[in-house]
């Protein structure tokens, strides 16, 4: 469907019918199955990144403690140890530690959830953008865990904070009407750059408050139960989810390019609620 060239002559005496080709390149094509190429490139990074399970143990925790984030580095007590990496590791380990992932099933976790969020983030940011705002949202990740993990020497690793912060920042327009979360949504692309609820806008439609229940409760469920996700023996750092939940939340704004009327993001989104009414 829709990537035929050409037609079929009716019967042996009529001439096949030609279109302009400005007229077949309008026709929309509806990229089910693609993905954008920054989510590609983001998801396959991860992917090679995660061959490090391949080294010898004692090489593999190595490269935990030199890119994973441990709050114990920043402690300048006389009972401070001094991990692998230095100074530097203070530094890119607010990033590096959102590369890294325990096992199989802790990857394929968070590239699950940002198969949808994700791809209609890096859709409406670009690729420069999107990039920028992972690491953003994955240093808010480890400020919040490094607040409350104050003196703790387990070392921190996956993507979660930053995936959490697609799910907040996609949620300021995936409920608007032709978004990727109405009732009537359209191509992804057209759905990815429909314009955004304002954040006062957002906390108080229904869908989005809603959302955040859910998503809140979640993460209080496993803090509370530490239940662990993909790591033998290791809890869910939920206070790095919630950073970066709220970082993407707060800052869309800041990353988002595509321009924003107080009406248009309002009445779209209520005139979706109206046919669902």
């Amino acid at each position: 469907m829709g990537g035929n060239r050409s037609r079929e002559p009716l019967s042996s005496g009529l001439e096949p019918l030609e279109f302009p080709p400005e007229l077949q390149s309008d026709v929309p094509r509806e990229p089910i199955l693609t993905l954008p190429r920054a989510l590609t490139a983001y998801i396959v990074l991860l992917a090679v990144i995660h061959l490090r399970v391949l080294l010898p143990v004692e090489w593999e925790n190595w490269t935990i403690d030199l890119f994973g984030f441990i709050p114990k580095r920043y402690d300048s007590t006389l009972l401070a140890i001094d991990f692998p990496g230095g100074a530097g590791a203070k530094v890119w380990s607010f990033v590096t530690y959102s590369l890294l992932h325990a096992n199989l099933s802790h990857i394929a976790f968070n590239v699950l959830w940002l198969l949808p969020f994700g791809s209609a983030l890096a859709r409406r940011f670009g690729a420069m953008r999107f990039f920028l705002f992972m690491a953003v949202t994955a240093v808010a990740g480890a400020l919040a865990h490094l607040v409350t993990h104050e003196h703790s020497v387990a070392p921190m690793i996956g993507a979660s904070a930053s995936v959490s912060g697609t799910m907040a920042a996609a949620i300021r327009f995936a409920f608007v009407q032709g978004s990727f979360l109405s009732f009537s949504r359209g191509d992804a692309d057209a759905a990815a750059k429909v314009p955004a609820l304002s954040l006062r806008r957002a906390l108080r439609n229904p869908r989005v408050l809603g959302f955040l229940a859910v998503w809140f409760g979640v993460n209080i469920i496993f803090g509370i139960g530490s239940i662990a996700i993909g790591a033998e023996g290791a809890s869910v750092a939920w206070q790095a989810h919630i950073g970066g939940f709220f970082a993407g939340l707060v800052l869309f704004s800041v990353f988002d390019p595509v321009p924003r009327t107080a009406g248009d993001a309002a009445d779209a989104s209520s005139q979706d609620g109206s046919r669902r009414g």
